[in-house]
C-alpha cells in the first residue's frame, strides 16, 4: 500500500506545484481546503513541507512565498491569506491532522540562531528545551546536523523565521512594510490565541499523547544557585550525545503549544547574541553576526507588550515570586506559565538584543522602534488591563507592587539608560524626532516612585558580601516557631539582595563592573546631555527666527516676483524636521526633557539655570564679536553710537581717495553740498551738524521723504504705461540712479565751476 500512496501523493504534489503558477490565490486556497479535508494524513505528510515553503518562503530567501510581510490590509488577497492561516483555519487544521501521527520534518542546524548553532557544533546542549531530543546525527559529522521537528514546531519555526529571512535585494530599512501587514496581524492573532489574557488556551482538535515538548525538571521550581548567575542549563555543559528523554508530563499537554510558540518566537527573533558573543562584538574588527531591521524590532515590541498583558492577567493569589510546592499544588499550568514567562523565557535574550541595538543602530530617527520596545518592557504597569486614571502619565505614580519587577530587571533600567545617554549626546537634537526620543525617555523615568525603586535596587546590588553572609543564619524560624519578625525581615532583604545580584551577574558576567545610574560618573554624563539640550534649544530658536525673517522677506519680494514659492523650507539645506512647526516641537520636547531630567536626578534648579545661562552668555559673546557695538534692549540688540560709526573708517578711506572711486564714494556716502554749507549759521549746533554731514556714512533718510516716494510712484506708473512690470521698472530705476551717480561723479567739479 505504501507504493500507491507515495505515487498518489507525488501526483498530488505535482498538480499543486502546477496550480501555483497558473491559478489565482483564492482558487488555490479553496482547492487546498478540500484536499486537507478529504486526503488522509499519509498523503498530506508528503506535501506539507512544500506547502509551508510556498506560504512562508524558503529559509534561504530565494523563494518569496506569499510575501506576508508585504501583503497589506488594502490588498484583496489579505483576507484570503489571514483566514487560511488563522489559528482555527485550514493550515492549522492540517498541522493538527499531521500532529496526531509521528511525522517529523527536518530543519538544518545552520539556520538556527548563532548561539544555538554554536552550542550544538561544540557538542553542548542548548539551554532552550525546545531543541532537546530533536537532533539527527548523520554519518558525515556535526556540521550537517538537522533538527527533527513535529508539524506544529515545523510550522511555527518557518513562520517565525519568515521575519528574519534574508530577502534578495532588500535593504536594511525596507519602507514598504507596515504594522497592518498580514504577517504583523497573524503574529498578533497567534499571540492572543495561544497566550490568552482571559480564559484558557482552546484545546487542540486532536488527542496527543506523544507531546514532544520537554518540560523543565523540576518544572518552574525555584533555582538553587551554586553561585550568582548560574541559572542557565547551557552553563552546566550537558553533552549533546546525552539528551534527556521526553517527559510526557500530562499537565504539560495543556499548554505545550503555548510554550512551543513562545520559545520559537524568542529563539528565532531574539537569541542572536550570547554574553560571550556580545563581549567579542565590542571589538571593531568583529563583524556583526546578525543585524535586525526596523520591522523586526516592531514585531518584537508587539511580543513584549503582549507578554506583559499575558503575565499581568495572573490571578492575584498566584503572584508570589518564590512559591512553594504546596502553595501551588493546584495551580493550573497556564497560570504557572504566566508567573515565570517574562523572567525565565524572555529577560536575558531581550536584554542582549536591546543592548546590541542600542550600540549598533544608526544615529537616526529609525531608532524610535528600538526605543519604544525598551520603554514598553520597563513599564509593565501599562499593560495590566485595568482602567487607568485620567491623570497624565507624568503624574501617575508607579505602584509599589512593581518594585520586585524593577529590581529583578535592574539592568534593563540602569545599563540601557546609560547606553542611551551615550547615543543621545551623539545625535542631532535640533531634529524634532531625536528631541522627541530624549523627551520620551526622560518622561518615562520621571514617573513618581520609579527613580526611587531603581535607586533601591542599586543599593541592594551594592550590599557588601560579608554583610550579606553575616545577616544570613543557618535557618529561619517563623514567629510562630519562636523566631522574630526581625529575622523574617532579614530573610526578605537577603532574598532581594540575592535576586538582584543573580540578575546582574547572569546578564553581565561574574566580573562585571557595575556603574551606578545615580552615581557621580553618570551625573556628569547627564549634565553633559543637559548642556547639549540647551545648545540645541538655542540653535532651534535661531533657525526658527531666521526662517521667519526669510519668510517675511519672501512675502515682500514676492510682490516683485522674486519670492520663493516654498515658505516651509525657508533656508538652505532645511530638512522637513527642521522647519516650521517641527522647530517649535523641538523646543517644546527639549524643555520638557530638561524638566524631567531634573526630577529624575533631583538636580538643583538654580544650578541648572546657571549652567544654561552661562552657556547662553558664552554663545552670545561669540556672536557679539562678529557684531558692531550694541546693548541689550527690551526687543533685542540696539546699536550704540559707537556701533553706528564702527565701520566708518573704511568709508572715510574710500571717500578720501583722489580717483574716480573716491568721487563716486563721496557722492553716495557724504552730503558735501557747498551751497548748504555757506548758508548755515555758524552757531555751535550748526557747526556740529555741518561736521557730521561731512563724515562718510550710509544714510537712507532720502528714501523716506515724500518727494522721493512721489517720484518713485510716478516712475512706476510711467513704467506701467510702457507695459513694464514691477521687476522691470525696478531694474530701470536702479540702473538710472546708478548712471546718475556716475554722471555726477564725473562732472560735479565742472558743474560747480559753471
Amino acid at each position: 500500500m505504501a507504493a500507491p500512496t507515495l505515487q498518489q501523493a507525488s501526483f498530488l504534489l505535482a498538480n499543486l506545484k502546477s496550480d501555483a503558477t497558473t491559478k489565482p490565490l483564492l482558487q488555490r486556497c479553496q482547492d487546498l481546503v478540500k484536499i486537507i479535508d478529504e486526503y488522509p494524513a499519509k498523503e498530506l505528510h508528503l506535501i506539507f513541507p512544500w506547502l509551508v515553503e510556498s506560504v512562508f518562503g524558503s529559509l534561504d530567501g530565494v523563494i518569496a512565498g506569499w510575501n506576508l510581510r508585504l501583503l497589506h490590509s488594502r490588498s484583496h488577497e489579505f483576507n484570503i491569506v489571514t483566514e487560511f492561516l488563522n489559528p482555527c483555519g485550514p493550515m492549522l487544521k492540517l498541522v493538527y491532522k499531521l500532529q496526531a501521527e509521528e511525522y517529523k520534518y527536518e530543519i538544518p542546524v545552520n539556520y538556527l540562531p548563532g548561539p544555538v548553532k554554536a552550542c550544538i557544533q561544540e557538542g553542548v546542549l542548548p539551554d532552550c528545551p525546545l531543541f532537546h531530543n530533536k537532533l539527527q546525527f548523520p554519518l558525515s559529522g556535526l556540521l550537517t546536523l538537522n533538527l527533527a521537528l513535529n508539524p506544529f514546531e515545523f510550522f511555527m519555526f518557518n513562520f517565525a523565521f519568515c521575519l528574519i529571512t534574508p530577502k534578495v535585494s532588500s535593504s536594511r530599512f525596507d519602507l514598504s512594510y507596515s504594522t497592518d501587514s498580514a504577517y504583523f496581524v497573524l503574529v498578533d492573532t497567534y499571540l492572543k490565541y495561544f497566550l490568552p489574557s482571559e480564559g484558557n488556551v482552546p484545546p487542540s482538535p486532536f488527542s496527543d499523547s506523544r507531546g514532544s515538548v520537554t518540560a523543565p525538571s523540576p518544572r518552574y521550581s525555584p533555582i538553587s544557585f551554586a553561585g550568582y548567575g548560574v541559572h542557565s542549563p547551557s552553563l552546566l555543559k550537558h553533552h549533546i550525545f546525552h539528551q534527556p528523554s521526553v517527559n510526557a508530563d500530562p499537565s504539560a499537554q495543556e499548554i505545550w503549544r503555548s510554550e512551543t510558540l513562545l520559545q520559537m518566537f524568542v529563539e528565532i527573533w531574539l537569541h542572536h547574541y550570547s554574553l560571550e558573543m556580545y563581549q567579542k562584538l565590542q571589538s571593531p574588527q568583529v563583524k556583526e553576526p546578525f543585524t535586525p531591521t526596523e520591522e523586526h524590532v516592531l514585531v518584537v515590541r508587539l511580543l513584549v507588550k503582549h507578554l506583559h498583558a499575558f503575565s499581568n492577567s495572573l490571578k492575584p493569589e498566584q503572584l508570589s515570586s518564590s512559591p512553594s510546592a504546596h502553595s501551588h499544588a493546584h495551580t493550573s499550568p497556564l497560570e504557572e506559565f504566566k508567573r515565570v514567562v517574562v523572567q525565565r523565557f524572555v529577560q536575558q535574550k531581550l536584554y542582549l538584543f536591546l543592548q546590541h541595538c542600542f550600540g549598533h543602530w544608526p544615529l537616526d530617527a529609525s531608532f524610535r522602534a528600538v526605543l519604544e520596545t525598551w520603554l514598553s518592557f520597563i513599564q509593565p504597569w501599562r499593560y495590566t488591563g485595568e482602567k487607568m486614571n485620567p491623570q497624565p502619565d507624568q503624574n501617575r505614580t508607579v505602584p509599589d507592587k512593581w518594585e520586585s519587577f524593577v529590581q529583578e530587571n535592574l539592568l534593563m533600567y540602569t545599563k540601557l539608560f546609560q547606553v542611551f545617554l551615550n547615543r543621545a549626546v551623539r545625535t542631532d537634537l535640533v531634529n524634532a524626532k531625536n528631541a522627541l526620543m530624549v523627551f520620551r525617555v526622560a518622561k518615562v523615568f520621571a514617573q513618581p516612585n520609579l527613580a526611587d525603586m531603581i535607586q533601591k535596587g542599586e543599593q541592594l546590588f551594592l550590599e557588601p558580601e560579608h554583610v550579606l553572609h553575616h545577616r544570613q543564619p543557618r535557618g529561619y524560624l517563623t514567629p510562630s516557631q519562636g523566631g522574630s519578625f526581625l529575622s523574617s525581615r532579614q530573610k526578605v532583604v537577603t532574598d532581594m539582595v540575592f535576586r538582584v545580584k543573580s540578575h546582574v551577574y547572569s546578564l553581565e558576567g561574574q566580573d562585571c563592573q557595575y556603574k551606578q545610574m545615580f552615581g557621580s560618573d553618570l551625573r556628569g554624563a547627564v549634565m553633559k546631555l543637559i548642556q547639549m539640550i540647551a545648545q540645541a534649544r538655542q540653535t532651534a530658536k535661531r533657525i526658527s527666527d531666521h526662517a521667519s525673517e526669510v519668510a517675511a522677506s519672501s512675502s515682500f519680494m514676492s510682490w516683485f516676483g522674486l519670492g520663493s514659492s516654498d515658505l516651509n523650507n525657508t533656508f538652505s539645506g532645511a530638512e522637513p524636521e527642521e522647519s516650521g512647526e517641527c522647530l517649535k516641537k523641538t523646543h517644546e520636547f527639549l524643555d520638557r526633557a530638561l524638566e524631567n531630567l531634573c526630577l529624575i536626578f533631583k538636580l538643583n534648579q538654580g544650578q541648572l539655570s546657571q549652567l544654561i545661562s552661562n552657556l547662553g552668555s558664552s554663545q552670545d559673546d561669540g556672536n557679539c564679536r562678529q557684531l558692531p557695538d550694541c546693548v541689550q534692549g527690551e526687543n533685542g540688540l540696539i546699536l550704540t553710537d559707537l556701533g553706528r560709526r564702527q565701520y566708518g573708517g573704511h568709508m572715510s578711506a574710500l571717500c578720501s581717495r583722489p580717483d574716480f572711486l573716491g568721487r563716486l564714494g563721496r557722492h553716495y556716502l557724504t552730503d558735501l553740498n557747498s551751497t548748504a554749507a555757506t548758508h548755515h549759521r555758524q552757531s555751535p549746533t550748526s557747526r556740529r551738524m555741518l561736521e557730521r554731514s561731512r563724515q562718510a556714512r550710509l544714510s537712507l533718510r532720502p528714501l523716506a521723504s515724500y518727494r522721493t516716494i512721489l517720484l518713485l510712484l510716478l516712475l512706476y506708473v510711467f513704467g506701467a504705461l510702457l507695459s513694464l512690470g514691477p521687476v522691470s521698472s525696478t531694474l530701470v530705476i536702479v540702473a538710472g540712479g546708478f548712471l546718475y551717480g556716475l554722471f555726477m561723479a564725473l562732472f560735479r567739479d565742472k558743474l560747480k565751476t559753471h
